[in-house]
């Protein structure tokens, strides 16, 4: 997200938050996953809403055709007011500010884990057990990637906090210890 997206989309998705606290937050975090993996899912959804020559009233009527049965009518509601305002361009920005500020209120952890090969679902619950210790987080979300340029090992990234156990990790510290080129 570039700093003029998080300019924009940090008042909206507080916003956003606060007329959704009459709901509860597992519902309001259900539609902010339900919205993201629509984005994701449709590059012709995304195109169309940041189209500027698609009015704002056709928008309008494809969001509710979309979502008014997937969504809560607040988010719903909330969704056509960024049509109106002009900003619904702007929505994925603001979906991922206001799933960041959901999480934390409900003291889940986002971590971003890549790793060399897939986790087990073994491995999977030893880490988040270890995370919920080492964050004091009562939730942990995962989110795993694989890279098989690590060799071996994972990085693992809470916050703006970087843990880096892989091999390639390690051979570019060394290298750089070293003065060698880095890999």
């Amino acid at each position: 997200m570039n700093s003029k997206n998080t300019k924009i989309a940090q008042p909206y998705a507080e916003a956003f938050l606060e007329l959704a606290a009459k709901n509860s937050l597992e519902t309001t975090i259900n539609d902010l996953n339900c919205l993201s993996i629509s984005l994701s899912n449709s590059n012709d959804l995304k195109k169309l809403l940041s189209n500027p020559l698609v009015s704002s009233e056709n928008k309008k009527s494809i969001i509710k055709s979309i979502f008014a049965e997937k969504i809560d009518g607040t988010t719903l509601r909330f969704l056509l007011v960024l049509c109106d305002r002009g900003r619904i361009a702007y929505l994925d920005s603001i979906l991922e500010k206001a799933t960041e500020l959901a999480y934390k209120a409900a003291s889940i952890e986002i971590v971003k884990v890549t790793s060399s090969t897939s986790f087990t679902p073994s491995q999977q619950e030893a880490l988040i057990s270890k995370l919920k210790k080492m964050t004091g987080a009562e939730q942990i979300k995962l989110e795993i990637k694989t890279n098989p340029n690590l060799i071996g090992g994972f990085i693992v990234q809470v916050g703006s906090k970087v843990i880096d156990t892989s091999i390639q990790g390690q051979l570019r510290e060394l290298s750089s210890y070293l003065g060698a080129s880095v890999l």
